[in-house]
């Protein structure tokens, strides 16, 4: 068993503090620290593929730049990094999207994955002319990823859906390799989405128990269906030489975030519909206090930060243990990111990759063998 890791471009800004932003709330002022130019953006991409990882995930949205565009630009400053591109589908065609797709994988050498956003926030979506309630959006979903992936296989297509319509829809060419579709979602519809179309589950950063019961109820509902899915997590990471190292760190991050912008954030996060970010704030529930909620497993991120808001924390040994939990319970895909991005690609790659490449986890995609562990930082 090799376990996957992807890395994650901040196009909302990096900093070494944490750049706040996402689901319906503003980036934070941090943001502006390092602007997310292309030069710096492959300047992290460079590394994370110099390190291991197989892809870099860019989010979408609002608060940020847009995936499509960035990644295209960026991937043409890279040879073997994968892009996972976070898409919402009622913003284009599904036709037009499998187009678009199809483009990417022949310009970047094959070297595009999809994360399909639906989007939990109606506000930010009626921004972009989507008026759809969340589970119409959910159930927009579906149809469009029935078109995408049947126009991926060659088919000419005529479906009268209930949001979506195209007829005698085709491709000219089809994209090589077909891209793998990642997808998110903690609703009752959203599982179902899951189980019918997509290649790997995401789930963010919660307690082993919890995402255990996740990916019981999905792979539940994809067996349903005769199918078989992969799945990831979303995470942070803060990874040092020693355990005491890593939580001064995340003490640093915490202690710079300010009261008001704490309170204004989980305002408007509790204004959202989605249910991941509602489980995400319940995991701190809008304190400072009790934020390890497992061992090693910090939820001070998700104070300033919709979405993702939960950190492995500790020395590069105890962290490398918090990804062996989770790949016991079926986790095989690793999202991760840190702050700032350059720099912690780099503690995690060469302090907690080595560590699963001599346990048989984990290989460098590129074919190169993993620096050894024995050296004075990796404790």
């Amino acid at each position: 068993m090799s376990l996957t890791f992807h890395w994650f471009l901040p196009t909302n800004g990096d900093s070494r503090h944490v750049v706040g932003g996402g689901h319906g709330t503003p980036a934070t002022a941090s943001g502006r620290d390092r602007p997310p130019t292309v030069a710096y953006l492959s300047q992290i991409a460079r590394a994370a593929e110099d390190l291991g990882f197989v892809g870099a995930l860019t989010p979408t949205g609002a608060w940020c730049e847009d995936a499509w565009l960035t990644t295209a630009m960026v991937s043409q400053n890279t040879e073997r990094l994968k892009f996972l591109v976070a898409f919402r589908p009622g913003f284009v065609s599904p036709t037009l999207a499998a187009q678009m797709a199809s483009t990417f994988q022949r310009q970047s050498g094959g070297r595009l994955l999809l994360n399909v956003v639906t989007g939990g926030e109606s506000q930010e979506q009626r921004a972009y002319g989507d008026f759809l309630d969340k589970d119409d959006r959910y159930r927009r979903t579906g149809e469009f990823l029935e078109i995408v992936r049947g126009l991926w296989e060659g088919k000419t297509l005529d479906l009268r859906g209930e949001h979506l319509r195209v007829e005698d829809a085709r491709l000219a060419r089809l994209p090589d390799p077909v891209p793998e579709v990642y997808f998110g979602g903690s609703s009752p519809i959203a599982g179902e989405v899951a189980a019918q179309h997509v290649d790997v589950y995401l789930t963010w950063g919660e307690p082993p128990a919890q995402v255990a019961e996740k990916i019981a109820w999905i792979g539940g509902l994809a067996a349903k269906h005769g199918r078989t899915l992969r799945f990831g997590i979303r995470l942070h990471v803060i990874t040092r030489d020693t355990a005491e190292e890593a939580w001064a760190e995340a003490d640093r991050l915490l202690a710079g975030f300010d009261p008001e912008t704490v309170k204004s954030v989980q305002a408007g996060l509790a204004r959202s519909e989605s249910e991941g970010q509602r489980r995400m704030l319940a995991l701190h529930g809008g304190s400072r206090d009790g934020l390890e909620i497992h061992p090693n497993l910090w939820a001070g991120i998700g104070l300033v930060r919709g979405g993702a808001g939960t950190a492995l924390v500790g020395s590069h040994a105890e962290v490398a243990e918090r990804i062996k939990e989770y790949a016991a319970l079926g986790i095989s895909e690793f999202v991760l990111s840190g702050y700032p991005h350059l720099e912690e690609a780099y503690w995690f790659g060469e302090g907690v990759l080595p560590r699963l490449a001599e346990e048989g986890l984990w290989q460098h995609p590129g074919g190169r063998q993993a620096a050894s562990v024995q050296v004075p930082f990796a404790r």
